[in-house]
C-alpha cells in the first residue's frame, strides 16, 4: 500500500515539473507550455485549476482563466510591430499572425482575423450588462478578449485581445 502512495506522489511531482518546464520554440522560450501541448495537431489541453495557477502568472491567470481584462496601453504586445505568430500563453496554440495585426487605437492588440477558423472559438458574452462576443482559445479555453464588427477590411472584424494572453513567437530571418 505504501509503494502505491509513493508512486502517486512521484507521478504528481513529475507532472508538476513538466508543467513548468521551459520549452524552446523558434528561438523563443515559453514559461508555461509543455512540449506535448505545442505539438502540431495536439488536441484539447485540459488542466486543473491548481495546474493553471501553477503555470500562469497571477495576471495571466486572472485574464485567461477568470475572464479578466488588462488595462489598455500596458501590455507587452499592444504596440509591437515585430513579425511573427501570436500564440496562446497558456497552451501554445497558434492564434494570430502579425500580418493580421493593426493599430486600432484601443490600447490592446487588435487583429482583423485569427490564424485559422480552428484557432479560436467565439462565445456569447452577456456579462457586465453588455452583449458581446468573447474570443477563447480553441485548445485550452483561455479567455483572450472580444471580437467586434468595427474592424478594417477584408473582414470588418476587430479581435481585441489581451496582450497578457499572448506570447509572440518572432519570425526568424528569411521566414
Amino acid at each position: 500500500m505504501m509503494w502505491k502512495a509513493l508512486l502517486l506522489i512521484a507521478a504528481v511531482g513529475i507532472g508538476a515539473y513538466l508543467a513548468v518546464t521551459q520549452v524552446e520554440r523558434n528561438g523563443a522560450v515559453s514559461r508555461n507550455v509543455q512540449e506535448s501541448d505545442r505539438a502540431a495537431g495536439a488536441g484539447e489541453v485540459v488542466k486543473t485549476d491548481a495546474d493553471w495557477k501553477r503555470i500562469l502568472t497571477p495576471e495571466q491567470y486572472r485574464v485567461c482563466r477568470q475572464k479578466g481584462t488588462e488595462r489598455p496601453f500596458t501590455g507587452e504586445c499592444w504596440d509591437s510591430k515585430t513579425r511573427g505568430t501570436y500564440v496562446c500563453v497558456a497552451c501554445g496554440n497558434d492564434l494570430f499572425g502579425s500580418e493580421a495585426k493593426y493599430k486600432s487605437g484601443t490600447g490592446w492588440p487588435s487583429f482583423w482575423a485569427p490564424r485559422s477558423d480552428e484557432s479560436v472559438r467565439l462565445v456569447p458574452d452577456k456579462s457586465h450588462g453588455m452583449v458581446r462576443v468573447e474570443v477563447v482559445c480553441a485548445r485550452c479555453g483561455s479567455h483572450l478578449g472580444h471580437v467586434f464588427d468595427d474592424g478594417p477590411d477584408p473582414t470588418g472584424k476587430r479581435y481585441c485581445i489581451n496582450s497578457v494572453a499572448l506570447e509572440l513567437v518572432p519570425k526568424k530571418d528569411g521566414e
